[in-house]
């Protein structure tokens, strides 16, 4: 805890130069913040349906676009602390992480470049007043549907449903195949366009 106090009152890492790579791949992680929606009932979070959950979306820094924070997964740290560091950095929320989503291959816009995304869920018990990148972005709860909608990136909207779909099965055991590696047909078009110039 003390780690991630520090993270919160320290500014966020910029530059490339600790970035991790692999195969030609920007390393990048990020989280789906959630909580339980506040009402009169105290049931644990074990005990709560899907539609009664709230997930946390930040805008970007350039525009009013919606996400899930994320950013480099960096030398000097395991994926784990990359994932509560950006999510700390960009969101200002500490929370339990939970076991990866999966990894997926998107095409960064702005850079032109492939990057490898890996997501965790996060259940959120601390939200800060302060963090560092508070001025820069806007933090928002909503239910699941309205994530679906506003998410900027196919690729957190997919991770999104990974998670859905991972908190139902633990309501009906048994009926839920996991995929640890996703492409979209869009980039499957492109990698194979790239590989065959």
């Amino acid at each position: 805890m003390m780690q991630m106090n520090a993270i919160a009152s320290s500014p966020p890492r910029t530059g490339r130069h600790l970035q991790r790579y692999d195969q030609g791949f920007r390393q990048v992680v990020g989280c789906i913040p959630y909580r339980k929606r506040k009402t009169n009932k105290s049931t644990p979070v074990e005990g709560t349906a899907i539609e009664d959950l709230e997930i946390l979306l930040i805008s970007s820094q350039k525009s009013p676009k919606m996400m899930f924070p994320k950013g480099g997964w960096e030398l000097d740290e395991d994926i784990e602390l990359a994932a509560s560091r950006e999510t700390i950095e960009e969101a200002g929320v500490i929370g339990l992480l939970e076991d990866k989503l999966g990894e997926w291959v998107f095409k960064s816009k702005s850079q032109d470049k492939y990057h490898q995304g890996s997501m965790f869920p996060l259940l959120v018990t601390e939200e800060l007043n302060d963090w560092p990148e508070k001025n820069v972005r806007q933090r928002t709860w909503m239910t699941i549907n309205e994530a679906r909608e506003v998410c900027a990136h196919s690729w957190m909207r997919e991770a999104l449903e990974v998670f859905v779909h991972r908190f139902r099965r633990e309501e009906e055991p048994f009926t839920f195949c996991r995929l640890e590696f996703y492409i979209t047909k869009e980039l499957r078009l492109g990698i194979e366009a790239q590989s065959a110039e």
